[in-house]
């Protein structure tokens, strides 16, 4: 029976031991999943402070990071719906609790050195971001993929590089190093010198249609810029119609005219059968399928015909 009163006592004694050392631990270096269990019973309590950013600022008010985001919008007391103007600080890094007290409470980390995953980060950006141009984000590939908001937006600086035109194809770049090089080839739309933006066609936030794409298809985001490609003709060619990136990579191509083969390889993907379209051409300038503009030669009219005699796309 002692034997069994002891091994008992024992076991209690342990417990309490092993419950001791773990809020012994610093918050800095509590697993992820028990920072967010915390941070989550912070915010059932929700003690905010009454200073509101004056408490934060007796600590990091040398942080010249900290500091850097009363230069920028979200620093700003107006309008009224903006962090300042509510709870400071807090609206975005949860309630102080007694974080201020030795920092013995935790509050909401950001960027790549936070221990808080993507979803946890964005569902305070989602907060107060949560008007029409979000409303496909959880669906985006973005989300999807565990992008944070912060991955691509800065919000301590007097300017978001990402919602610069002259630096937003940079920001976008930066990931999607396959773009980038496709913007730099022979042929491609504007990037390079940021006359265009990734944002002009790609909502990085998610959209209704393919691709992220601020329309719903290909060819209606095409057709924003090359209008006189719309149609309708009367004699129409079925892979325009169906989709411009049948032909055409947007990003960039070593071809002209952003095409993904030279003509007549190009044609011959469909056209295998129909003919003297089908011939081999040994070199260039032979004849009318190696020379100039090889099929276009004779079917300049590639995306439609309104001739009556423009069945064949040649007039």
């Amino acid at each position: 029976m002692r034997i069994r009163v002891s091994n008992i006592v024992y076991g209690i004694a342990t417990l309490v031991l092993f419950s001791f050392s773990i809020q012994a631990v610093p918050w800095e270096q509590l697993p992820a999943e028990q920072l967010t269990k915390k941070l989550e019973t912070k915010f059932s309590k929700g003690k905010y402070s009454k200073k509101g950013a004056d408490s934060c600022l007796m600590c990091h008010k040398k942080n010249n990071t900290v500091m850097a985001l009363f230069d920028g919008v979200h620093g700003q007391d107006s309008p009224a719906n903006s962090p300042m103007a509510g709870l400071q600080c807090e609206a975005c890094h949860g309630p102080q609790g007694k974080h201020n007290k030795g920092g013995k409470e935790p509050m909401i980390a950001f960027g790549k050195e936070s221990k808080l995953d993507a979803a946890s980060q964005n569902s305070t950006c989602l907060g107060c971001h949560n008007d029409p141009k979000q409303m496909a984000w959880h669906s985006s590939s973005h989300n999807l993929d565990e992008v944070a908001c912060v991955d691509c937006h800065q919000i301590h600086t007097a300017k978001d590089p990402v919602m610069d035109k002259l630096s937003v194809n940079d920001t976008c770049t930066s990931c999607h190093l396959e773009a980038k090089a496709a913007m730099n080839k022979r042929s491609s739309h504007p990037m390079q010198w940021d006359q265009m933006t990734c944002i002009d066609c790609h909502n990085p936030h998610g959209s209704m249609g393919e691709s992220a794409l601020n329309q719903l298809t290909v060819n209606d985001t095409c057709y924003r810029c090359h209008a006189e490609k719309r149609g309708p003709f009367l004699w129409e060619h079925e892979p325009v119609v169906e989709n411009c990136s049948t032909c055409h990579n947007p990003h960039g191509s070593i071809n002209s005219t952003l095409l993904k083969s030279r003509a007549p390889l190009l044609c011959q993907q469909c056209h295998m059968d129909d003919g003297h379209a089908s011939r081999v051409v040994p070199q260039d300038g032979q004849d009318a399928f190696g020379g100039g503009k090889s099929c276009l030669n004779c079917h300049s009219q590639i995306h439609g015909s309104n001739h009556p005699d423009g069945s064949k796309l040649q007039r």
